[in-house]
């Protein structure tokens, strides 16, 4: 076996003939591994996020076994870890706390460890965005694989989808068209197989961001996660992450200002999630590129979707690959002059445009010509104001057309405990016409800025008929979920913006068409009412202690992307030689 061309991180650990070379080879030969095996090739880590606890990542395991086979063919050398597995489905009190921790477990475990290359297995929400953003930190030759959509749910014969079916029945049982026991039924038709959502959600979103971005091999975002494809496409990942080592290949060659920019462009393309706004902006702070929140109107409005899958559209992740997957929407993209930068490099060291020219497109009413979008402007709209000086955002492509314009008075909730209080009294003073407003439920507020700004609407208005409402908050939603959602006001209420003195029959207006959100009260009033809020503020004794007091202290607000503030800026993959 010829060396690699390019010096290895790993000859560092394993390639001297002194007392620590000798300890690191022989301890890792007591697994049974030959000389020859330290002998100049690349050492390809396999960082896993496999766990029982997180079921869209529970068939990671053989995942693994199918990208070690691919390593092994190229003339690398497989060695896999495990890292923090934040699932989404089980985790309290959101997966979006510990996003950061598995971050740092994965920078951490690349840097310290013998590694020359790594290939990321992901697939639950935040496990795409926490490993990118661990290894951009670390700056090495990086490639994702991601785990896959489940197969369609299925439920009376029809097909359902997973999370926004949940959503969708939860209310009819509110209003009363559906009964419990069929609600329940629906359960073991919801989640069929291993795999993500198979909806357009934040999981399906954050795969084909990192296909857009480059990171992933043509068609890593949408092959159903129980497809035979699927296995081959982590061999040949295996095979490429080592060619990439060879070549030199770094994140910081891909994840270029021009990747996230056509990211931006992609996910308003594919009706995707506003989770992406601040994952993407976390990894871009990993890398060094200046991304703003301004970018996604910049870039995104306008944009058709063209995608018509739940929560926006009809259709699932099977069908969308089916139909041609991601490479079929870059096409459509490209040739329609809407690819900011098609000439963007990726992990296989081609171009996007290269990528997805002839890239064949099986089915248009899923994956939808420009001339007939689902949505004509899918872009995510930032809005501004007084409300939200900061920013805050909504999906215009799962939001009600008649309540892009709303202007109503305020129904507020203090936090969440205080919504699922209220929101069940048949005396509680809200019409259809209300906004509804939840404070308490940002980074620093719930901690962790839970996927509650969905707010259910009151089983009074379900029963007359009402399927939507305004509603505002600190929070995030899930990307499986619909409605005129305002989300990410930032700053949020416990770190004293605005939001956090809104009262009960303040009138708010909200102008989707000039990006506006505005609390209709005087300047000096909304001073005042912020200095006596601030003259109020206690620590919460919960935030003193553990990793919450690390994630409360130091977690950035929603429009920086909310990562730790000491973890922003790439790092690098040095590390200091330790002596025995």
């Amino acid at each position: 076996m010829s060396k690699s061309p390019v010096k290895l991180r790993s000859a560092e650990w394993f390639g001297t003939a002194d007392k620590n070379g000798f300890m690191y080879r022989s301890w890792m030969k007591n697994q049974g591994i030959p000389d020859h095996e330290f002998q100049g090739k690349p050492i390809i880590g396999i960082c896993n996020t496999w766990s029982e606890l997180t079921p869209c990542n529970a068939h990671f395991r053989k995942v693994a076994e199918h990208v070690k086979r691919g390593i092994l063919e190229a003339g690398g050398f497989p060695v896999e870890f495990p890292v923090f597995s934040n699932g989404e489905s089980n985790l309290r009190p959101t997966a979006m706390l510990t996003r950061n921790l598995a971050s740092m477990d994965v920078e951490e475990s690349i840097r310290g460890n013998p590694i020359d290359g790594v290939v990321l297995l992901v697939g639950c929400d935040k496990t795409t965005p926490a490993l990118l953003m661990g290894a951009a930190s670390c700056d090495v030759p990086a490639i994702v694989v991601t785990g896959g959509p489940m197969l369609n749910g299925k439920y009376m014969g029809k097909d359902m989808g997973s999370g926004t079916a949940v959503w969708q029945l939860s209310e009819q049982v509110k209003a009363g068209t559906l009964k419990l026991h069929d609600f329940l039924a629906a359960e073991a038709g919801h989640s069929r197989s291993a795999g993500t959502c198979n909806t357009m959600g934040t999981a399906s979103t954050m795969a084909c961001m990192a296909e857009a971005l480059g990171t992933g091999l043509p068609h890593n975002a949408a092959i159903p996660a129980v497809d035979a494809r699927r296995y081959v496409l982590a061999h040949m990942s295996g095979s490429r992450i080592v060619e990439m080592v060879n070549e030199g290949l770094t994140l910081s060659k891909i994840l270029t200002r021009e990747a996230f920019e056509n990211a931006i462009r992609v996910n308003a393309a594919i009706g995707g999630s506003t989770n992406a706004v601040i994952h993407l902006k976390a990894i871009a702070g990993r890398i060094g590129v200046d991304l703003q929140l301004d970018d996604w109107t910049r870039l995104g409005a306008g944009t058709p979707t063209l995608v018509d899958l739940l929560p926006s559209g009809r259709f699932l992740m099977e069908e969308f690959y089916y139909a041609g997957g991601l490479p079929a929407v870059l096409r459509r993209l490209g040739e329609a002059g809407l690819l900011p930068h098609p000439q963007a490099l990726t992990v296989n060291g081609n171009t996007l445009w290269d990528n997805v020219k002839d890239a064949p497109i099986y089915n248009d009413e899923v994956i939808r010509p420009l001339d007939k979008p689902l949505v004509a402007d899918g872009g995510i709209r930032v809005l501004r104001g007084n409300l939200a000086p900061r920013g805050a955002v909504l999906k215009p492509s799962a939001a009600s057309a008649h309540l892009l314009k709303h202007r109503g008075p305020a129904v507020v909730f203090e936090n969440l405990e205080d919504y699922k209080a209220r929101i069940v009294d048949p005396e509680l003073a809200i019409t259809a016409d209300s906004v509804m407003v939840m404070k308490n439920c940002g980074p620093q507020g719930y901690p962790g800025m839970a996927e509650v700004g969905n707010m259910g609407l009151p089983p009074k208005l379900l029963a007359q008929g009402v399927t939507d409402m305004v509603r505002i908050s600190d929070a995030r939603m899930s990307g499986t979920a619909y409605g005129t959602v305002v989300l990410h006001v930032a700053p949020e209420a416990k770190a004293g913006g605005p939001l956090a003195v809104v009262q009960e029959g303040d009138w708010i207006s909200l102008d989707c068409a000039n990006n506006s959100l505005h609390l209709e009260i005087s300047d000096e009033e909304l001073a005042a009412r912020l200095a006596v809020w601030q003259s109020q503020q206690r620590e919460d004794p919960a935030d003193a202690t553990g990793y919450r007091h690390l994630y409360v202290k130091n977690v950035l607000q929603a429009d920086e992307g909310c990562d730790f503030g000491f973890l922003v800026g790439c790092r690098g993959s040095a590390v200091p030689r330790h002596s025995h």
